[in-house]
């Protein structure tokens, strides 16, 4: 099958596209740090590219992930995050692709009600912060496409995740990251936030399986979570990557990394998409964890 990711150089990117051309799938990239700059922004640019590429399958990825940043420029995220979306919608459309797999985020749900033990699909989306906003317009978009054309459309709200490769303005990479330097510098102190915020949290490699799976056997018009429906605080994610340490790791409680106000628990429920498709996780967290430590290691040598 030829599909098409944007947003194929990101951190998720290169995941999903290694598992699609893994899984026998003719694979086309594009990301705004390729050879030819792609901008999902310029409507002409996409429809350009996707008519050249002639995908069966769109896989969108594209889009400013890093949810404190959007407050510095909530226009930004909606041009990118949302009219992005509408350009790749558009051309999709237009030119006769089949389906078009659209990743959200878990953001968009916000402030979900406290006696909620696990969020479903059905829960209200309520986002708080411009990026949650952005890709809840996306995903409104992306629907109302699918009931006026004959574009299949599948909306994906992925709870948070990591991996090898994730940036250090995320939490686990950057913690293992200063204890990789304290490895290597023989320390012991790190420091780190709070440990009181409950994280809902997948390995990269679970998460673009789901995205696949979705491709294929997603049901158009839906939108679905992919989670691990665990919580695990913050602190606890730091002792499991202290255990997997050399060193005997303390951790010290820096006031700057302390968020001022932080987000309530949010667990998702992922038994639409076990149902439909029949995915479930293969990494453990602790598992995710030790690996993404080894790469913050050898990333030094």
């Amino acid at each position: 099958m030829k599909v098409l990711v944007t947003g194929s150089l990101g951190f998720v990117g290169p995941y999903l596209t290694s598992h699609l051309a893994s899984s026998g799938d003719e694979v086309i990239g594009l990301d705004r740090a390729g050879p030819e700059a792609f901008d999902i922004t310029d409507a002409a640019m996409v429809s350009e590219h996707f008519m050249s590429a002639s995908p069966e399958i769109v896989y969108h990825l594209a889009a400013l992930s890093h949810v404190g940043e959007s407050w510095s420029a909530p226009e930004v995220q909606f041009r990118v995050n949302a009219e992005g979306t509408l350009n790749v919608l558009a051309a999709c459309a237009s030119l006769g692709v089949r389906r078009v797999v659209v990743i959200g985020s878990s953001e968009e749900y916000g402030t979900v009600d406290a006696s909620t033990q696990l969020t479903d699909e059905s829960t209200p989306l309520r986002p708080v912060t411009p990026y949650g906003a952005a890709k809840a317009a996306a995903e409104i978009l992306a629907l109302q496409m699918e009931r006026a054309t004959d574009l299949e459309v599948v909306c994906v709200r992925p709870f948070p995740h990591t991996g090898p490769g994730q940036t250090e303005r995320f939490l686990v990479p950057a913690l293992a990251a200063r204890i990789a330097q304290a490895e290597r510098d023989g320390g012991t102190e790190v420091v780190m936030g709070s440990r009181h915020p409950m994280r809902d949290l997948s390995d990269v490699r679970d998460v673009v399986r789901a995205y696949r799976l979705l491709g294929l056997r997603g049901e158009s018009g839906r939108a679905y979570n992919v989670c691990s429906g665990l919580s695990t605080s913050v602190g606890s994610i730091a002792d499991m990557l202290a255990a997997a340490s050399t060193s005997e790791i303390t951790f010290v409680t820096d006031p700057a990394l302390v968020r001022a106000i932080e987000p309530p628990p949010l667990i998702g429920d992922s038994q639409l998409l076990q149902e439909h498709t029949g995915w479930e996780p293969e990494f453990t967290l602790s598992e995710t964890l030790s690996d993404v430590l080894a790469t913050k290691r050898s990333a030094a040598l």
